[in-house]
């Protein structure tokens, strides 16, 4: 899934574990916990979503852990890393570090906290949108969350995004679907369905917007279409099973909790998703665009097209090529341009004039690169992309801290370069038995 750093956006490639340790009054949040604690509980709830290698989330931290202690049997305070966990960080829009949400009444409609980063400011906050929950409760427009459950009226029990299948809908539906397929077996007598139903609606509208309907969430009642419950060997209920083009169906065994289905949805999406757009720089629109969308953009400067004819040219972006596909689950931006066109882009990366094949990865947030120091190759861009995400490897600021001028080019036409023509010279007036005399 996409996280875009922004206005508030950090340090990159620095090694750090997770910020927070049981030790703290400030509770750790996964996908696992996550529903449990926080969805169905009736306390109020600051989470900040951060990643580990953030500077804005270090500095944060011991003034999020102190107002945690301060807060501590009044307010619950957590934390998720959400660079470890990016389906949770996904679930919730979250785009950028430190991201801090609160959870009040409705526990599926979390407000974005825009307040200060000190231990001050945010026990404030906390205080205010915790006498705003009480204020609700007496006025009876809130009763909390006793049980975890969201009613129909609140959005949780609304299954228009679930579809519904029969014996007669579904092959033509699912089977041979260029879309995956999340399928519950239920049957309307069954308890533990009737628990999964909100959930299963909340988890299929949120995995309908973060897939763009690439993922989908079905339901059969297989009372009803007993063909269907036979030809899947439907024991017990629910049975959930994930249907992919081309591949046998397989159980889903994960947990029932919207956001543990969401998680599983999200992990199928990337795995079949397309990998991205490997773009030529032809224009300024090309570069901005494509690295204002992504968290970095991975530049690649190839040698120019008289050193390498096509063929040449074609084997270092089959290379890109497969980096992107291994690598498209962290949703990076792709570019390459040819070595001198955009020389004034290789200055500022601190590319210029040689060594080419070269490759730089940026950050336009923080208008900070890394350059590749290893070999032009699988293992070579591997081992130095696996370092950034990790988030190790050094880093330098763009040269003037911003991306250059960016020249128009035409597109390479995918074809061998040719020499330019030169003019013909007419010689014919020139005596060079005299040429060079004086200066012998």
């Amino acid at each position: 899934l996409l996280f875009i750093v922004g206005t508030v956006s950090c340090t990159l490639f620095l090694a750090v574990n997770g910020l927070y340790s049981a030790s703290d009054d400030v509770i750790e949040l996964t996908p696992t916990n996550f529903n449990k604690e926080v969805i169905q509980s009736e306390s109020l709830w600051l989470v900040e979503f951060y990643a580990p290698w953030c500077g804005h989330c270090q500095r944060l931290t011991p003034e999020w852990k102190k107002a945690a202690t301060a807060l501590k049997g009044v307010v619950k305070v957590g934390a998720v890393d959400a660079d470890k966990h990016q389906s949770l960080g996904g679930q919730y829009g979250v785009r950028g570090f430190p991201t801090i949400k609160i959870f009040g009444a409705n526990k599926h409609k979390a407000e974005d906290y825009q307040g200060g980063r000190t231990s001050d400011a945010i026990v404030d906050a906390a205080l205010s949108a915790l006498r705003s929950l009480v204020k609700e409760r007496l006025s009876g427009r809130s009763g909390g969350y006793s049980s975890g459950k969201q009613s129909r009226e609140s959005g949780g029990g609304d299954k228009k995004d679930v579809i519904e299948l029969t014996d007669d809908s579904f092959d033509k539906n699912v089977i041979n679907s260029d879309d995956v397929w999340m399928v519950e077996f239920y049957a309307p007598w069954c308890g533990h369905c009737k628990n999964l139903e909100p959930e299963w609606a909340a988890a299929a509208t949120e995995v309908k917007e973060q897939t763009k309907g690439k993922v989908k969430l079905a339901a059969v009642d297989a009372t009803v279409n007993q063909m269907l419950a036979s030809r899947y060997g439907i024991r017990g209920f629910p049975t959930i099973k994930i249907f992919q083009k081309g591949e046998d169906p397989v159980d889903y065994d994960g947990g029932r909790t919207r956001s543990d289905i969401i998680a599983r949805a999200l992990d199928l999406f990337s795995d079949n998703a397309p990998p991205p757009e490997l773009l030529e720089i032809i224009s300024e629109d090309v570069l901005k665009s494509t690295c204002d969308a992504h968290q970095l953009c991975i530049i690649s400067v190839l040698p120019h097209i008289l050193d390498t004819g096509a063929s040449g040219r074609n084997s270092y972006l089959d290379v890109m090529l497969k980096m992107a596909e291994k690598y498209k689950k962290k949703m990076w931006g792709w570019l390459w341009t040819e070595a001198g066109a955009q020389s004034d882009l290789e200055s500022s990366l601190g590319i210029g004039g040689f060594g080419y094949p070269a490759m730089a990865a940026v950050n336009a947030r923080k208008m900070k690169f890394a350059l590749l120091k290893g070999s032009f190759s699988e293992q070579g861009i591997n081992e130095f992309l696996r370092e950034l995400s990790v988030g190790r490897g050094s880093t330098a600021p763009v040269g003037g801290g911003a991306f250059p001028k960016i020249h128009s080019v035409e597109p390479w036409d995918g074809k061998d370069g040719e020499l330019p023509v030169e003019d013909d010279i007419d010689l014919s007036d020139v005596d060079l038995d005299d040429w060079g005399k004086d200066e012998l």
